[in-house]
């Protein structure tokens, strides 16, 4: 699905990316860890096609095509989805506004018809009720006195919404309680088609917990240096970084 090879990438003429080399196949579950700075914000911006970072090498195709010569709407029509880390408040536009112009866009670059008034309601009763979305929220403006909590529900629902093939959560569990972590990772859970793929940033073990990888990836500055299964989390858990540095 996702493939990235030597990646090299700056952002304000300082370079973040080193050469990350990445495939993320069908259906697979990719954690990625790192200490702060070392480049996994950089790198799910730079999937997602974020202008302010520049890619100096390397390639990313997805699903055969060139992902670097897409705009950021091209690649969010193709399938590619990010929860945000710290999601933004869109004062005076609705949630239903908002998603029915997403959604409608999508399909409009899939050659369909802009869905129903009636078909669209359906469909978000259907999803909010996935993420436990309160539906007063549905008739606010876009995460306007939204809590951190409740922010990052949004981010889960819009993804229910969009129905992305490949999706990156970057860090979605800070600054959530046990409780709407279990939410949010259960909502991700059940959206999950065999073909969904993801990339999960995170700094600790807990969203593992609900969220189980296949792979489990260290980047330090601007490389992948370790990668393993679900185990190498609980030994960054126990350890910290300091003995991978170490073995480097």
């Amino acid at each position: 699905m996702l493939e990235i090879k030597n990646l090299h990438a700056i952002v304000a003429e300082k370079e973040i990316l080193k050469g990350v080399d990445l495939t993320v196949n069908d259906g697979e579950i990719h954690a990625l860890m790192g200490t702060n700075g070392a480049g996994k914000s950089t790198l799910s911006k730079v999937i997602v096609g974020d202008p302010s970072y520049q890619v100096t090498e390397g390639s990313i195709t997805f699903n055969g095509a060139d992902l670097l010569s897409m705009n950021t709407e091209e690649r969010a029509n193709a399938g590619i989805f990010m929860s945000f880390q710290q999601p933004i408040e869109i004062p005076g536009v609705s949630m239903a506004n908002f998603l029915k112009a997403a959604v409608n866009a999508k399909r409009k670059s899939q050659g369909l018809e802009p869905m129903k008034a009636s078909e669209f309601l359906s469909m978000m009763r259907e999803r909010r009720k996935l993420v436990e979305m309160d539906n007063k929220l549905i008739n606010r403006s876009v995460n306007e006195g939204f809590s951190g909590g409740e922010r990052k529900r949004n981010e889960i629902f819009q993804m229910a919404m969009l129905e992305p093939t490949f999706c990156i959560l970057d860090e979605t569990d800070s600054g959530l309680d046990v409780d709407a972590l279990r939410i949010v990772a259960e909502g991700f859970n059940k959206l999950r088609k065999p073909d969904t793929s993801a990339i999960i940033i995170t700094h600790y073990q807990r969203l593992l917990d609900y969220i189980k990888p296949d792979f489990v990836h260290v980047l330090l500055d601007g490389k992948i240096v370790k990668t393993g299964g679900p185990e190498l989390a609980r030994q960054i858990e126990d350890n910290g970084f300091d003995w991978i540095k170490q073995s480097i």
